[in-house]
């Protein structure tokens, strides 16, 4: 895997907005964490060191040096919780009064913050203070503070933490992409070689599973389904074209037979003969055309047709346009379907396939047979089913039957083998489950509609 393949891929590049966002949360989630623990408490420190620089102030304005004096060594005794600091110094620098062991020669301002040596408790200890520097009449100055040691160490903590978290998640974050890239380029590159395998003209390519069945597996599944479709269409297109030839070879051979001898024929009657036999193979040779491209044309695409569709009274229609030509081969048509069957769909279409089924009924069962025409509610589908006891379709074959020209053996049986194809194209245009079934005797074709 080269370094350019990994900075272009997308999985890198997600995984560092991802850290990014995620080192930005946990900055924001420790700033938040300073303002609360840090930030917020030495506000509060300050406030309550300006209350006590002011009423040492006033003290040293009221009753002089000496009762400040007395007032800071009070604050010490009185201190429970943070150490309090001060120290006192003499115009001259002379220190009066003082609990810590260093602090800023030179007045820089009001406010400092550092860490200052002291001995309240006995022994010398460095602490993080909060001081407020005091300018006090006749030249005394006055620094009055209390102990932050504590928020010193709680604000270092949350410092390294932040510099210490923010290293560790861009590392790991930086290297969890690399895995992660790595990772998903392996699995695309399966799907790449099953791709290039078929660009290159192997239709058997298959996108190798690896079992896990994740988001890659189920597409990889899909990709393999699709890949299987196409095979079988590219493998159907041949066999459709093969046909295509064989079938014209026979009508186009006569055709052009009976156009020689229209053109050699002296006797008009003789030509009005063959001109009438050519006429019929060009219109044999159109219908044929006409199948195909419907066929074709079925199977370009969805339906745009969803009307809803009486299929009761449809039935009963292509019942009565098909009971003379079986009432003309001694056939009894039987229809058996309760009224208000509807579906949705394309009501021409769907009368087609009644039509197709009904005639190729009519056509296989020998004369005296029987066919039968059914419609029912299944749950939520409609069925129609065509039975007819005819010589039926062997159950190996049923499968072919549905591909174009394909005739079971059929021998001389008008057709040019397209009806069931249409059918089969008309059913899966609707969304509908197509069966041919075992009629004993005779065949049982089977269209089941949602509704």
């Amino acid at each position: 895997m080269n370094l350019r393949r990994v900075l272009k891929s997308l999985t890198l590049r997600l995984t560092l907005v991802y850290m990014a966002l995620f080192t930005g949360s946990v900055g924001l989630m420790l700033a938040v964490t300073y303002v609360a623990g840090v930030w917020r408490p030495l506000r509060a420190v300050e406030a309550t060191i300006r209350a006590d620089g002011d009423r040492l102030a006033a003290i040293y304005a009221a009753d002089g040096r000496d009762a400040l004096i007395r007032a800071l060594e009070a604050r010490v005794a009185a201190a429970k919780g943070r150490l309090p600091y001060h120290v006192l110094i003499a115009p001259g620098g002379a220190v009066v009064a003082a609990n810590l062991q260093d602090w800023p020669d030179i007045r820089s301002g009001d406010w400092v913050r550092y860490e200052f040596g002291t001995y309240a408790t006995g022994t010398e200890e460095e602490h993080e203070a909060v001081v407020r520097d005091m300018a006090l009449r006749d030249g005394y100055r006055l620094l009055v503070g209390v102990d932050t040691e504590d928020l010193d160490e709680r604000e270092d903590m949350i410092f390294e933490a932040l510099s210490w978290g923010a290293g560790m998640s861009l590392l790991l974050g930086l290297l969890g992409g690399l895995v992660m890239t790595y990772a998903v380029s392996h699995r695309l590159e399966r799907i790449n070689r099953a791709a290039r395998a078929v660009i290159g003209g192997d239709l058997s390519g298959r996108v190798e599973l690896h079992g896990s069945g994740d988001d890659f597996d189920q597409l990889s599944a899909t990709l393999n389904e699709m890949l299987a479709r196409i095979e079988g269409l590219v493998a159907s297109i041949s066999r459709v074209s093969d046909n295509i030839a064989h079938e014209l070879r026979t009508p186009l051979t006569r055709l052009r037979a009976e156009l020689e001898e229209l053109a050699a024929a002296g006797d008009p009657e003789e030509a009005r003969t063959l001109a009438a036999a050519a006429l019929d193979e060009a219109q044999r040779l159109q219908a044929m055309f006409e199948a195909l491209l419907r066929i074709a044309r079925l199977q370009s695409g969805p339906s745009d047709a969803h009307a809803p569709v009486d299929l009761t009274l449809l039935l009963e229609d292509a019942v009565d346009l098909h009971r003379p030509a079986a009432e003309e081969k001694g056939q009894a048509l039987d229809l058996r379907a309760p009224a208000g069957l509807a579906i949705r769909g394309d009501r021409d279409l769907v009368f087609q396939v009644l039509s197709n089924l009904l005639d190729n009924a009519v056509k296989f069962t020998p004369p005296g047979g029987a066919i039968r025409v059914e419609g029912r509610r299944e749950g939520h589908a409609v069925e129609l089913a065509v039975s007819d006891n005819g010589p039926g379709v062997p159950a190996d074959e049923r499968p072919r039957v549905l591909e174009r020209f394909y005739r079971s053996g059929k021998g001389d049986a008008p057709g040019f083998g397209l009806g069931l194809s249409l059918v089969a194209a008309a059913a899966e245009r609707h969304g509908a489950d197509l069966r041919l079934e075992d009629a004993a005797p005779g065949l049982r074709v089977v269209v089941r509609f949602p509704t």
